[in-house]
């Protein structure tokens, strides 16, 4: 069992507002093509601070605790709105900032919402069988 790498498009979602709402010229908006471990055991998207700041991801006045592989713990800032895209799917969420240069991590809340399940045998992203065309979420 290896771990599954996938390409992932980032894009300032604030970004895309302005644009919508006439104020910001759509080739401004800032996007980026990313290399990232689908990490199941992760609970956000994490990104590095330099990939944070080429997106202009603005920093939330939260904080979380993360609690690493090791076991360590530390307090990390939280930045968005980043819209997320893996396929055909996307989605709009914060992420957790790591240092400079560190692994971005595609965590289970973003797996979660657009159904898509880790096949570590082929190494890519599925969706769920029940969920070939959109992610089916449970409303109870």
């Amino acid at each position: 069992m290896g771990d599954v790498y996938v390409e992932i498009t980032l894009e300032n979602y604030i970004d895309r507002i302005l644009v919508k709402r006439g104020y910001l010229e759509p080739e401004k908006i800032r996007v980026e093509k990313v290399k990232v471990l689908a990490d199941s055991g992760s609970t956000m998207l994490v990104l590095p601070q330099d990939l944070v700041e080429r997106l202009g991801l603005e920093l939330t006045s939260e904080k979380v605790i993360v609690t690493y592989a090791d076991e360590r713990k530390e307090a990390r800032p939280v930045a968005g709105v980043v819209t997320v895209r893996v396929g055909d799917r996307s989605m709009e969420c914060d992420c957790v900032i790591n240092p400079p240069a560190s692994e971005p991590l595609l965590g289970q809340i973003v797996l979660e919402r657009l159904d898509l399940l880790v096949d570590c045998k082929e190494g890519k992203l599925v969706p769920r069988p029940e969920s070939p065309y959109l992610p089916l979420l449970k409303m109870k």
